[in-house]
């Protein structure tokens, strides 16, 4: 059987992030395929990346997990300084190594093991290319490796370092043509074999939103689920929600899921859950008006392809091109690109009962036909087997 190597930054049942989330789905869904194993670091929270797990190695549903001590932990006010100055135009190229560094996790331990044990994987496949161990990984093999950016147009994907990620794998694997089509662009990569991957939706035999409004007291609500922080743009949700709630007066209530790293207003029309279960998480979006994503990047979204299998249309910033393009292939939803635009399509979702339907229809349709875990194994599968070939014809 071939043997691939998943590198990633995180890994594991207690990680909350959607890369991460995917990179552990593939690896479960691709091992009765493949002979796989995983090298990342031993950090679960990506502000620290400190140490918290011990096992050096670990077999976790079925794959093999190496995890390797992240060799400094993430000092805020180190890579603010670093940052500021990449932010600012004040960084040369020589100082973008020290950026990564910084930014972690800083794993030089894993890549020494992938330059010592190269040769003992068919394989490899880097997630995430902002990372250090992608960044720094992906040089030692390039000509048997395959890249999952999770790419979008924002400010580090300019520097310098990352051209030879994107330009010298053996193939990359594209989350969204609006991925691929920005990729392809800035770095002329033309010539790099690809697929469109994506990611299957996996949803709890049993959803129950009648559970969800019976255990948290509410009935008329939307939903954001995610990271509350400024890198998706929450700040700016509370406001246009607060605004439209002033203009608008009703039972309608924001209820957010998943960890908050800034502070929430105190609102008793916003409702923060913290971290909740998948028992949770899919009730209350079952039993929303709508899930909201403001995020201005996104590289593909599970949580909207979530929503869209419960049957739940979307509101989404038409700023981040692959939520729009989310929207207008699917047309399960709206985007916006401003207040207006946000408090005129949450009114005709959360007014008019037949539109609401008719989005949250289109939007299973849309998943059932482009997101299911059997389309997404077979595009990678195709990639992998091509890389690997090809690898061999080289050889000899």
């Amino acid at each position: 059987m071939k043997k691939l190597c998943f590198v990633v930054q995180r890994y594991g049942m207690e990680v909350n992030g959607g890369a991460e989330l995917l990179t552990r789905q593939l690896a479960e869904k691709l091992i009765l395929f493949y002979d796989i194993e995983v090298l990342t670091s031993k950090a679960i929270d990506y502000q620290t990346w400190k140490d918290e797990y011990a096992e050096d190695e670990t077999v976790l549903n079925g794959v093999r997990v190496r995890r390797f001590s992240v060799a400094s932990t993430r000092s805020r006010t180190a890579f603010t300084r670093v940052n500021n100055m990449f932010i600012n135009n004040q960084l040369p190229k020589s100082r973008e190594r020290e950026w990564l560094e910084k930014q972690g996790p800083f794993v030089p331990e894993l890549i020494e093991y992938i330059r010592k044990h190269k040769n003992d994987y068919d394989l490899f496949l880097f997630f995430t290319y902002l990372y250090y161990p992608t960044a720094a990984g992906i040089t030692e093999v390039a000509d048997k490796a395959i890249l999952v950016p999770f790419a979008h147009d924002e400010p580090f994907i300019k520097m310098h370092m990352f051209k030879g990620v994107f330009r010298k794998p053996a193939g990359i694997c594209y989350m969204t043509t609006e991925e691929k089509d920005f990729i392809q662009r800035k770095f002329w990569n033309y010539d790099v074999p690809y697929a469109m991957g994506g990611a299957g939706v996996d949803v709890p035999e049993v959803v129950d939103a009648e559970r969800f409004k019976e255990k948290y007291g509410v009935n008329n609500y939307i939903v954001y689920a995610g990271r509350i922080d400024d890198g998706k743009n929450c700040p700016e949700l509370f406001s246009f929600f607060q605004k439209y709630k002033k203009a608008h007066p009703s039972d309608l209530k924001l209820i957010l899921m998943g960890k908050p790293v800034i502070p929430i207003p105190e609102d008793p029309d916003i409702m923060s859950l913290g971290f909740v279960s998948e028992e949770d998480k899919f009730d209350g979006i079952a039993g929303s008006q709508l899930l909201v994503l403001p995020s201005k990047f996104e590289s593909l979204s599970i949580v909207v392809l979530e929503a869209f299998y419960l049957h739940r249309p979307v509101l989404v910033n038409g700023e981040c091109e692959v939520l729009k393009g989310h929207i207008e292939k699917s047309h399960g939803g709206y985007y916006y690109h401003n207040y207006t635009g946000f408090a005129s399509k949450l009114t005709q979702l959360t007014h008019f009962a037949d539109i609401n339907r008719e989005m949250g229809d289109n939007g299973y349709r849309y998943v059932m036909e482009n997101y299911r875990w059997d389309i997404i194994c077979r595009r990678m599968k195709s990639l992998i087997d091509y890389a690997i070939d090809k690898q061999k014809g080289v050889r000899g």
